[in-house]
């Protein structure tokens, strides 16, 4: 009985994204890229790559953060993007490779992604892995980056709490069931 019912709910899940997408008809443009460049080549060529953690240093060369990556590689044809995917494993562990042997900043700029010069460092290792002639290119698609030490923010404009303010009571548990 369940299996009936989830069928029905898919599909009104995704036809009111279906219809909003035909609505609009072409996307807006986002940053440099629009959606359609972000999609990348033909149909069965994008292969979508595991988010890639890299470690970013800052202007004392510690650690400071993490940047997290998600990367699209576009092979010259399905058959070659067939490939690819069933080396994603390898290539993967050549990006790990290399964000933890170079550095993924602008120069001169620590908490900045050198998106130029990453996608070209990533786009060698892929093909050193799946074969240099089947990867067309490489796209970071996104970038989030997480600081290792957040600055510590409270809701009233941005100040710290006075320090002899005090401690907030451990809310008591619910009496339930």
């Amino acid at each position: 009985m369940r299996r009936m019912l989830i069928l029905p709910l898919l599909l009104a899940l995704t036809a009111p994204v279906s219809a909003a997408e035909e609505a609009h008809g072409k996307p807006a443009k986002e940053g440099a890229h629009s959606r359609e460049d972000a999609k990348g080549g033909a149909p069965g060529t994008n292969i979508d790559m595991p988010f890639l953690m890299a470690p970013m240093t800052g202007a004392d060369g510690k650690l400071s953060g993490y940047a997290y990556i998600s990367s699209r590689l576009t092979a010259n044809s399905d058959v070659s993007a067939n490939q690819a995917r069933d080396k994603i494993a390898f290539i993967q562990d050549a990006f790990v490779r290399d964000v933890n042997t170079k550095e993924i900043a602008m120069s001169g700029d620590p908490p900045t992604v050198d998106n130029a010069a990453l996608e070209a460092r990533l786009l060698a290792d892929a093909r050193k892995v799946a074969g240099a002639s089947k990867l067309v290119s490489i796209a970071i698609t996104q970038v989030q980056i997480a600081p290792l030490h957040p600055s510590a923010v409270t809701a009233v404009a941005g100040q710290l709490p006075p320090a002899d303010s005090p401690a907030q009571a451990p809310a008591k548990p619910a009496h339930g069931h």
